[in-house]
């Protein structure tokens, strides 16, 4: 047979050179004799002889070495050349298959690489990884990658022995590389074999794979998520026509690799009685494998719902490689990650989450990637995804890398990568990690060591006009979610609408409330006398955003030891600050987050390796501080006066009296919307109790108590009210009337007008007279 292809275009082939295989390997048109005859080439690396299989007409064709003993060709003189498969024989074995040359997929349409390239392809997710489909009746995968310096790039497998000259890949336009491979399918492992210029190799997983494997492995795998059916569409329906800044939203903050461990002993089990494969938490504890993902929702959630919590905010799920950069160096963005079990079991735990009443948000890090060689580093043999000068690409104190926001295709990803976990996980919003390091040029950095914008600033406008991006679109898409910033500085309008000139967030970790608080906190009582501007300088700017309150992980590690470690006195005293913390910090306007482990009171810092310390539970001390933060939450989510004006001015928030620094007391007043209801709070942030301490108030009658942080119950002295007081007609404090109260150590009272009560008395006195 006389060959139709040049030696030269085998050895490119052959050494994987060819930028369109398709242009050589497959069934191909050719004219022969005058007569129009199919030409198929395969390049199969290991084979001794190759044929044409046609099973329907039960025939087969043997093919001849071409150039190469392992390039074949056969001409075929039939006019329509029927489905085809491949049988291949190495050494002593053989396997059938379909050329995956034969299949032109119009997966990937113009339409898309347009969009892509603009960055405005919001879904590019859908296009872009693995993804189980069928051509032609036959069932495989679709694979798609972005690489466009490379020179080369193939589908390495599982399914191929992880060969990268058998599935090499057709490059698109904008650099997007293709091929569908029939036969595999989900849970096959892959990576991408990516060949520069140079002739370098680099082995990548795939940055838009739906699954990888557990670490210290990094091959990604084949997964559908469209298997797994939703039982949250009321949740989703009710979410959309809702305003969660007029919620209560208070947010428990947890690792779900360090909150609770189980033995490696007692595996988990699925629903149809298969184990799950054991992920042990570390070479030291080797008796010892995290919870699933499905083991979570059994035991995570109800404890949540127990303490009150609207929200899960759960560190980076995303996959990463390395458990001490507790998620925040991530490798896979649109995988969550294996140690926990399967897409579809964090979304059996989402859906389970909604099932019970909680909401869930996920961290976000699209501020920064690792350098780990499997990941976004160096992608296509150049600095693809981050920026070529290390001086605005790099982040050296954390040994990352910064994304390139300038780039579209790079922006696309990280918007898209946002959508993503809203439209597949149903997630009900993201904190944005390290907002700060984004915003700013010389973030971290000396000077010398950074490059100004094109104005000679130090602003990161193009991440500025990502973020604003990220956050129109996850609204457009998603209205009734949140987007919160973890911002640490002055940049205005964090939390304002894009079509103001904000960024777009709802919301805002107030991170000068958190510092004031543990500062002022961290003192001897008698020292906060001088202080009282700690207290109160957070009603000075509150109107500017939208704050959420956080005590979040960041403040229980490195050395700044636990909340209850923080805190001076003995152990009584140390318990009584934290509830009066707390209690202030539930009544201050703001949304709330608290990390895990401070509500058990642990004496020590949080540890990634280990799980929560609860055994401390057996003492009545801890149980006592536990019943605190549920009474808490039951106050919280009761009364409309402590979340439904958080924002909007200060019409929410009114203080009664905020200059007695000699006494160390504060007092308040809470609005709910339109002025309907009202609480009092009252709060002494010293042991030394206060007895017939006046304070004003706005009406006539009898205020219950409603909350008190130092009730027996809790582990406090037991002072209070008696259940309440009724006004005097004292003028006080710019208010008609006054109540005496007795105020408890390092103790916040809560008071509401008992309407109730004080129109029958009114009743009851105006009949005597």
């Amino acid at each position: 047979m006389t060959a139709t292809i040049s030696p030269d275009q085998v050895e490119r082939i052959v050494w994987n050179q060819h930028h369109d295989p398709f242009e050589v390997l497959g069934p191909h048109q050719a004219e022969q004799d005058g007569k129009i005859v199919w030409v198929v080439r395969v390049y199969q690396p290991k084979a001794d002889a190759v044929w044409i299989v046609f099973p329907e007409q039960r025939e087969e064709l043997q093919m001849q070495s071409t150039h190469h003993p392992h390039f074949f060709e056969a001409t075929l003189t039939t006019a329509n050349l029927p489905n085809y498969q491949l049988r291949i024989k190495e050494g002593e074995h053989e396997r059938v298959s379909y050329d995956p040359y034969a299949f032109q997929s119009p997966w990937l349409t113009d339409l898309d690489i347009h969009l892509f390239g603009e960055g405005n392809h919001h879904r590019i997710y859908e296009k872009l990884g693995a993804h189980p489909a069928e051509l032609n009746d036959v069932k495989g995968v679709y694979f798609a990658v972005w690489a466009p310096s490379a020179r080369n790039v193939s589908v390495l497998g599982d399914f191929n022995q992880w060969d990268g000259r058998q599935h090499q890949m057709s490059k698109r336009t904008n650099g997007v590389w293709e091929l569908f491979i029939p036969g595999a399918g989900v849970g096959a492992h892959y990576k991408y074999e990516v060949k520069n210029w140079e002739g370098h190799i680099y082995e990548k997983s795939d940055p838009y794979g739906f699954y990888q494997e557990p670490r210290p492995k990094t091959a990604s795998i084949v997964a559908d998520l469209t298997t797994y059916t939703w039982n949250d569409s009321e949740w989703m329906e009710e979410r959309r026509h809702v305003d969660p800044l007029t919620k209560p939203i208070s947010v428990y903050e947890v690792h779900l690799g360090s909150w609770m461990h189980a033995a490696t002993s007692e595996p988990a089990r699925l629903p149809n009685g298969e184990t799950e494969p054991v992920v042990v938490v570390s070479e030291l504890k080797p008796d010892t494998r995290f919870l699933t993902y499905r083991e979570l929702a059994a035991k995570l959630i109800p404890y949540v719902k127990e303490l009150g919590f609207t929200h899960l905010e759960l560190l980076p799920v995303a996959e990463h490689p390395f458990d001490g950069s507790w998620g925040y160096q991530v490798t896979g963005y649109y995988a969550p990650t294996s140690r926990f079990g399967s897409p579809q079991d964090f979304m059996y735990f989402v859906d389970e989450c909604h099932k019970h009443g909680i909401g869930v948000l996920v961290d976000w890090v699209p501020g920064h990637f690792p350098k780990d060689g499997h990941g976004l580093a160096f992608f296509d043999g150049t600095h693809l995804y981050e920026h070529g000068d290390p001086r605005n690409g790099e982040h050296k104190e954390w040994g990352t890398l910064v994304f390139n926001y300038g780039r579209n295709e790079v922006r696309n990803f990280l918007v898209a990568n946002a959508l993503f976990w809203f439209d597949k996980y149903h997630i009900d919003g993201i904190r944005v990690d390290a907002v700060a390091s984004m915003l700013y040029l010389d973030y971290l950095r000396p000077d010398g060591e950074w490059i100004a914008n094109q104005y000679g600033g130090r602003e990161n406008i193009e991440a500025a006009d990502f973020l604003r991006q990220t956050n129109h679109v996850i609204f457009s898409y998603f209205p009734g979610v949140l987007s919160i910033a973890e911002e640490s500085t002055d940049w205005p309008m964090v939390s304002w609408p894009t079509y103001v000139g904000g960024l777009g967030f709802n919301l805002k970790w107030n991170m000068g409330w958190m510092h004031d608080m543990l500062d002022y906190f961290h003192m001897d009582p008698w020292f906060r006398q001088f202080h009282q501007n700690n207290l109160t300088f957070s009603m000075m700017y509150h109107h500017s955003e939208n704050f959420m309150l956080a005590l979040s992980h960041d403040e229980i590690v490195h050395g700044k030891s636990s909340i209850v470690g923080k805190m001076p006195g003995d152990e009584w005293q140390k318990q009584a600050n934290v509830r009066c913390l707390f209690t202030y910090m539930f009544t201050h306007p703001g949304k709330k987050t608290i990390f895990m482990s401070m509500e058990l009171g642990q004496w020590n810092e949080w540890n990634v390796w280990a799980d929560l310390e609860w055994h401390l539970l057996q003492h009545e001390s801890h149980q006592q501080l536990k019943r605190f933060f549920i009474a808490l939450h039951q106050l919280y989510r009761s009364e409309p006066a402590l979340y439904s004006w958080d924002f909007g001015g200060q019409g929410g928030f009114e203080w009664i009296d905020c200059s007695d620094n000699r006494h160390s007391v504060v007092s308040f007043i809470r609005w709910s919307k339109n002025h309907e209801e009202f609480a009092i709070v009252v709060c002494n942030f010293t042991p030394q109790p206060h007895s017939h301490y006046r304070v004003g108030v706005p009406f006539l009658g009898f205020y219950k108590e409603i909350f008190n942080s130092d009730v027996r119950e809790f582990g406090g002295s037991n002072m209070g009210n008696l259940g309440g007081k009724w006004t005097e007609e004292w003028a006080y404090q710019n208010r008609p009337y006054s109540i005496d109260l007795c105020l408890p150590p390092l103790g916040v009272l809560v008071l509401k007008l008992d309407k109730e009560k004080t129109q029958a008395a009114l009743q009851a006195a105006g009949a005597e007279s």
